[in-house]
């Protein structure tokens, strides 16, 4: 046996690093080239692409010298490079030139790896057909058996699956002995999975579940989790997400503190939208990997990296956080056996790729680019910082070095690039390239049978292509796999809307007029998106007293806020409904606190910034509150054809499992969105005659200058030529619109929907279908505000018979809210009433036991009245020390604690 063929073994026992050594020893002691391909084989199984690329450009200028066995490697490198084109021609032309030669060892191998090229080209009868050919040939190739089942597969032809996996098996069995551990590992994982795939793709999931239960018997706590893993991973991709949430937690049940059970259960949770479960589950896994000390200190690297990921859009502090523990835990990690160099390496590109990527989402613009290009230097063709760098340059204009990155990427994982690319607006040229890019996205995974946000991608690619049909197939193919993942629920969408139109009625103004700010800081631009909204925001941006700050959350987060005082108080009330009880003090403390953070957005890059536009369309729903708290905002209101609305919407990846746009993932629900849309606006311009501006997208196309001089003159400052050039503007754009900004006006958009005229039936219904919401009457509409703001001021000054009243009358509107309940309690132990008050604090309580000052205030009241039983049984639950007293101070009303700030049976004067 040749020492080429001894070496060619450990490819086949995949012992990648003992190739690598003993190539690069045959290579010095022999100077022999041939020996290249194989070097560099070693080195990108192993993740070393940059020293496989060198070593296969040395082989490529010395091609001819090459023989052809050699060549079959150079092709299995170009395979792993992504090279694919490449790799197909090479070993054609290696089957060409020997064709009288099948009974040759590297011509089963050069069919193996055609087939294989054929499969990631979407080519599947062609790779079966060579597949086959190989295995007559070389039938003990383990590998080529079980590519046959997996294209069985493909063709449902579950029996042939079957025939091969059991080839496989026996193969395996024959060979067995001479693989390292870590192969058997391995290739034991790849078969039995194998199994469970054949079993899923006939619909055997019963028979699946019997056999997992029982090798439960038989296999360690780890060997039997990854198959559960891999199960669900299986379970997923066949649009199986609820059982495969369910397999996990079985196992779970079993393992509870499995940390791979875990790890997949939050990544699972978070590819179908539930973030804040998937946070919770990532932190328990943390948690579990730092108690496991060394062993775990890569995984718990990788969790925080994740963490920071899951957290990035909604919860930014933590992801910082997240991403910052995991840098600092990287660098100090010490190599060893079981964390070699190369992993740490790893770790800590990707922990430095993590704080780019926050850094980014901050817009640390400066920050996050040096921290790419540090881990990009290191590393060239690490995708997730080529990616993070690419798509921070396409938000700041720069979209031809966007487009070089993504070209990058594309070497390396083909769909990913060309996704990225389409993004960019640069279309592959031919049709093959969209056919690769679509087998690619049909490949299932966690994430579900197809790839919806590739799907989108492809959809935009075949409209530029003027294949409409195909286009809207795919869109609609897409949109109908992430539509299974989402929590939107257009009736209560509906009833929301018709709540805040009959909370923020003419009476609330008339009876708070003194309620708000006098700034005219704020601009509001709003409408449906994909309206318009960007395009206006950058033309007011261009003015040089005008900050344009992007889709701002400023206004919802306030509404947060305030449904979380209403649930801490235990009112029983939510946004819109308690917008009432908002008093002048509250309100200016509202206004004063987004006037400050408009104001920090705009002092560095626009300091002498008389206005600041926040341009998050759906605020069209909160004006209600934005003129409450600002009557003299500037609101711009972008109309446009609501057809090519709708189909834009359509057409864009909202990721709406990790957001709010969750209705434009169906055209029925985009229709009534439409309808809601214009019904709001209409309310809204009843209730502000003339202070809103309606601005139509049609119009700003037609005559940019005419629109743009209306615009600014509404705002209030002068006109402005530059603000033409708003395609020229050096500022981030980070929404759905951040190519078509960068470009002059067109009118191309322009009743884009006529070209889908025959797909709108369900967009029309939705539209026009009547508009029924639910009947409004739970809202308690109450004729002052600050009913218990005031009584606790009251009740602070010992005012206790006034500050009963204010909370009395707080009752007489809402009986059951929480605090006045509580406070009145707090009263009557005041005024020495300890048996009436302990119903009213016990009721305040069991509404809101995450209260702990009110827990205190019980027990003490059940030990002024002699009930030591009920206080110490309280006590007991809790660990209360035994004579708890509530003197918290309430300078600041944000924590939701309920002070009395003494002995709450302190005597009073009267």
């Amino acid at each position: 046996m040749s020492y080429f063929n001894v070496l060619r073994q450990l490819v086949d026992q995949q012992l990648f690093s003992a190739l690598l050594s003993q190539a690069q020893q045959y290579r010095l002691e022999t100077g022999d080239r041939n020996v290249l391909p194989l070097v560099a084989l070693a080195h990108a199984h192993l993740g070393e692409r940059d020293q496989a690329a060198a070593l296969v450009a040395d082989a490529e200028r010395g091609l001819s010298q090459l023989d052809q066995e050699a060549r079959i490697d150079l092709a299995a490198v170009y395979c792993l490079l992504g090279r694919i084109d490449e790799a197909e021609k090479l070993l054609e032309q290696a089957l060409a030139d020997h064709p009288d030669h099948p009974d040759h060892p590297g011509h089963s191998l050069a069919l193996a790896r055609l087939a294989w090229c054929r499969m990631r080209q979407g080519r599947l009868s062609e790779s079966l057909a060579l597949y086959q050919r190989s295995a007559a040939l070389a039938p003990h190739r383990l590998l080529v058996w079980m590519a046959l089942a997996r294209l069985q597969l493909a063709k449902d032809d579950h029996s042939a699956a079957q025939q091969a996996l059991n080839s496989a098996i026996v193969r395996f069995e024959a060979i067995r002995n001479e693989l390292s551990e870590r192969v058997v590992t391995d290739v034991t994982a790849q078969l039995r999975g194998l199994q469970l795939e054949i079993w899923l793709s006939a619909q055997a999931l019963s028979q699946a579940e019997q056999w997992l239960d029982e090798r439960r018997e038989t296999l360690s706590e780890d060997e039997w989790c990854h198959l559960i893993v891999g199960y669900s991973n299986l379970l997923a991709g066949r649009a199986h997400s609820a059982e495969a949430d369910e397999a996990l937690r079985k196992g779970l049940k079993h393992y509870p503190k499995n940390l791979s059970l875990l790890s997949q259960l939050a990544e699972l949770a978070q590819l179908q939208g539930r973030t804040m479960q998937a946070v919770q589950l990532l932190r328990q896994s943390i948690s579990l990997a730092g108690a496991q000390g060394e062993p775990q200190a890569a995984e718990t690297i990788r969790l925080w990296v994740r963490l920071s990921s899951a957290c990035l859009h909604q919860m930014e502090q933590q992801a910082r956080h997240a991403a910052e523990k995991a840098v600092a835990l990287a660098e100090s990690l010490q190599s060893n056996d079981s964390t070699p160099e190369a992993v740490i390496r790893q770790l800590r590109l990707q922990t430095k790729n993590a704080l780019a990527q926050v850094a980014s989402h901050e817009q640390q613009f400066e920050i996050a680019e040096t921290l790419f290009r540090e881990v990009l230097a290191e590393a060239p063709y690490f995708v997730p910082a080529l990616q993070g760098l690419g798509q921070q340059q396409m938000q700041r204009g720069n979209i031809d070095e966007a487009v070089t990155l993504f070209e990058t990427i594309k070497q390396v994982d083909p769909a990913n690039g060309y996704s990225s690319l389409i993004n960019a607006r640069c279309f592959p040229d031919d049709v093959a390239s969209l056919e690769k890019i679509e087998h690619a996205a049909r490949q299932p995974s966690l994430e579900g049978p197809v790839r919806s946000g590739l799907l989108l991608q492809l959809a935009s690619a075949w409209e530029q292509r003027k294949d409409y049909d195909r286009a809207f197939a795919l869109a609609m193919e897409a949109k109908g796999a992430s539509k299974a993942h989402l929590g939107y629920d257009p009736i209560k969408h509906r009833n929301q809307c018709a709540r805040t139109r009959h909370a923020f009625c003419k009476a609330l103004y008339e009876h708070r007029r003194d309620c708000g700010s006098d700034s005219t800081l704020p601009v509001f631009v709003v409408g449906m998106p994909r309206s318009g909204t960007t395009l206006v925001e950058q033309i007011l941006a261009g003015h040089s007293q005008v900050f344009g700050a992007g889709e701002l959350g400023v206004i919802p987060s306030r509404i947060a806020g305030l449904n979380r005082w209403e649930r801490h108080t235990g009112s029983g009330r939510h946004y819109p409904d308690c917008v009432d009880d908002l008093t002048p003090q509250v309100t200016e403390t509202i206004s004063n606190a987004i006037i400050q953070e408009l104001k920090a957005l705009a002092e560095i890059d626009c300091p002498s910034a008389r206005h600041v536009v926040d341009k998050l369309p759906h605020n069209f729903e909160n004006i209600g509150l934005i003129k409450f708290l600002f009557p003299k905002a500037r609101i711009i209101s972008v109309r446009r054809d609501p057809r090519d609305i709708a189909i834009s919407n359509y057409f864009t990846d909202y990721q709406a499992k990790h957001g709010g746009m969750g209705f434009a993932y169906d055209l029925e629900w985009i229709g009534e969105q439409l309808a809601d849309h214009n019904l709001m606006m209409h309310h809204w311009g009843q209730l502000f005659p003339d202070a809103i501006l309606e601005v139509c997208y049609e119009d700003v196309v037609e005559d940019l200058e005419g629109s743009a001089r209306r615009m600014l003159e509404y705002i209030g400052v002068d006109w402005e030529p530059q603000v033409l050039a708003f395609n020229e503007l050096d500022r981030p754009v980070k929404t759905a619109s951040v190519w078509q900004v960068r470009q002059p006006v067109y009118q191309t958009s322009k009743a884009k929907w006529k070209r889908y005229q025959r797909h709108l039936a369900p967009l029309i219904k939705g539209t026009n279908a009547n508009i029924c919401p639910d009947p409004i009457t739970d809202m308690v509409t109450l004729p002052v505000p600050g009913f218990l703001t005031d009584g606790i001021a009251l009740f602070r000054n010992n005012e206790l018979d006034e500050a009963e009243r204010s909370f009395k009358k707080m009752l007489h509107h809402n009986p059951e809210h929480a605090a006045c309940n509580y406070m009145v309690g707090l009263v009557y132990c005041r005024k020495g009433h300890v048996a009436d008050a302990i119903p009213l604090l016990e009721q305040a309580y069991g509404t809101c036991p995450w209260q702990k000052e009110w827990r205190d205030s019980l027990i003490q009241a059940y030990e002024a009245s002699g009930d030591h039983d009920q206080a110490e049984a309280l006590c007991a639950k809790y660990s209360t020390a035994a004579r708890p007293h509530v003197d918290q101070d309430m300078d600041d009303d944000s924590n939701m604690a309920w002070p009395v700030g003494t002995d709450i049976l302190e005597p009073h004067d009267g």
